[in-house]
This record gives C-alpha cells, structure tokens and sequence, in this order.
C-alpha cells in the first residue's frame, strides 16, 4: 500500500446508504478508523446515510455484513476492523477468514465492501494506519467506498431503460 492517501473522488450528488460494521476490539484504534470514516465521508459523500454497527471482534464482521446485507439495500459496506500479531498464528488465520468472507459477501451480493480489517504487526504500525494522517485507512476505506458508488451509479445510468436485472 501507498504512504499517502489516494485523492478524494468527486462528491457524489444523490443519496446513498453506507453502513459501517467496525470491530470494538482494540477500541483505541477501531474509535479512530470509525472516526476518521465517518468525518470522510461527511465531506466526500455529504448526503450519505450512515448507519454504524459495532460488534465484538473482527472474526464477526463478516457475519454481520451478511446478516445486513441480507436485510438491507446499502450501496455500499465498510468493514473497520484491526488485529495485532501475537505469538502465534491466530492473527493470520482471523484476517484470511475475514478477507476471504468479506470477498465472497461482495461478489454474491453485488455489493461492495471496502475491507480494512487491518493485520499489524505492533501498536506503531496501527498509530500509523488508524490514528495518524498519513496513512489513515479509515479515511482511505471512506474514498475507496465514495469512489465504487460512484462506479456502479455509473454502471446503472449506462443500463438499458428495458434492463430487468437487479439494481441497488
């Protein structure tokens, strides 16, 4: 990844609905990602309704995302999350389900999901990505969200006025 943030997408015009599902563990770092998302997306999608769902841990964000997607039209999900390495391999074997689970939650439900459930090595490394400005993957998850509803917006308007299949 990158040590700057990517530039901020266009501000998009309409309403969509964004919902955040963001671990509690590690609360310290999980606040901040929470905090810097949502301040993003107040300036890049103004008009967005957000809805925030807290849960557990990460190894529950993906049921979660499931359960919401099942229930709810969002345009888009943002998955916060953040797992520090320890001495063994639990870390690693958390974040491949949650990575692997979010994917497939994505591609079945035609909806995106912004994934920084973040694996660190150490505090340093989440102060870097989830507190400070340079690296700060919630505001980064808020553009890369902005930036896909702004794809697919694009992708429904090229649709065929006749087209049948399913739009959010």
């Amino acid at each position: 990844m990158s040590n700057a943030l990517q530039p901020k997408p266009r501000i998009i015009g309409h309403k969509v609905r964004i919902c955040i599902v963001a671990s509690k563990y590690n609360e310290k770092f999980t606040d901040a990602l929470v905090e810097n998302a949502i301040e993003e997306l107040g300036e890049t999608v103004p008009m967005a309704r957000i809805d925030l769902i807290r849960v557990p841990g990460a190894f529950e964000i993906p049921v979660t995302v499931a359960n919401v997607l099942d229930r709810e039209v969002f345009n888009c999900v943002i998955a916060l999350g953040l797992i520090i390495r320890g001495d063994t391999g639990h870390a690693d074997l958390v974040a491949a389900s949650v990575t692997e689970s979010l994917l497939s939650l994505a591609v079945e439900s035609l909806t995106p999901v912004i994934h920084e459930v973040l694996l660190v090595e150490d505090e340093t490394q989440a102060h870097a990505r989830c507190i400070s400005a340079a690296k700060n993957r919630g505001r980064e998850a808020a553009r890369a969200a902005a930036g896909i509803i702004e794809v697919f917006a694009e992708i429904v308007k090229s649709m065929p006025k006749d087209d049948k299949r399913k739009t959010k």
